[in-house]
């Protein structure tokens, strides 16, 4: 699997563009972070196509792009979880306002929960729901790959903030659970800031002692 990395908007938010391999056109997206602009250049840049978005979860400054996303490729489909799909319409419940934004879009194509397979463009995720820091939160994980993508639910040596509307105990449920019960050296791709792995974050992570 081909992985590209981008580090989008205010909030730093990791958007990651998935392909079978280097010469693949057609690509999987995951979150779009707060400005998306970078994002669409990168895919014109490189004549990409993205056939579809998955949002680890509902909050703005993973899904605020996906408006300019679909104005400029309008076949691309968004998978979101069902918990969290009113967050695409609704400017309180994705903490918009907050940002001053007022973001809203229309409603997902998709909506997926827990065990479900997400399959495009040749790629397999299978959906972990891990709610805590939204209702609807999710991790994509790929055991061929030996990947997991964990949007805000887990970081390199923290967890998901829970005080705009989530619950930590929750939180830590859904992480001991669904992601440390993964082989330890599966790699973590996080919403924010840098890759770690499930063996690093048991050794490592304060909220996980």
């Amino acid at each position: 699997m081909k992985i590209d990395h981008l580090i989008l908007g205010e909030y730093e938010t990791n958007c990651y563009i998935l392909r079978t391999g280097e010469r693949s056109e057609n690509c999987l997206i995951i979150d779009t972070g707060l400005r998306a602009r970078e994002l669409v250049d990168f895919l014109h840049r490189n004549k990409l196509n993205p056939v579809a978005v998955v949002l680890t979860h509902g909050h703005v400054d993973h899904t605020n792009g996906v408006a300019l996303l679909q104005a400029e490729f309008p076949d691309t489909k968004v998978y979101i979880h069902k918990l969290d799909a009113e967050m695409l319409t609704g400017t309180q419940s994705n903490l918009s306002e907050l940002t001053g934004l007022q973001f809203s879009t229309k409603p997902a194509d998709i909506l997926i929960e827990e065990g479900n397979i997400i399959e495009e463009t040749g790629i397999k995720l299978e959906v972990l729901h891990t709610p805590g820091h939204t209702p609807g939160g999710i991790c994509l994980y790929s055991n061929d790959e030996g990947i997991v993508f964990v949007g805000d639910t887990l970081f390199a040596g923290s967890v998901g903030r829970t005080d705009l509307g989530g619950n930590m105990s929750q939180l830590i449920k859904s992480i001991r659970g669904k992601l440390l019960t993964l082989p330890e050296d599966t790699i973590v791709y996080t919403g924010h800031g840098p890759i770690t792995t499930i063996a690093q974050e048991k050794a490592n992570n304060p909220f996980l002692q």
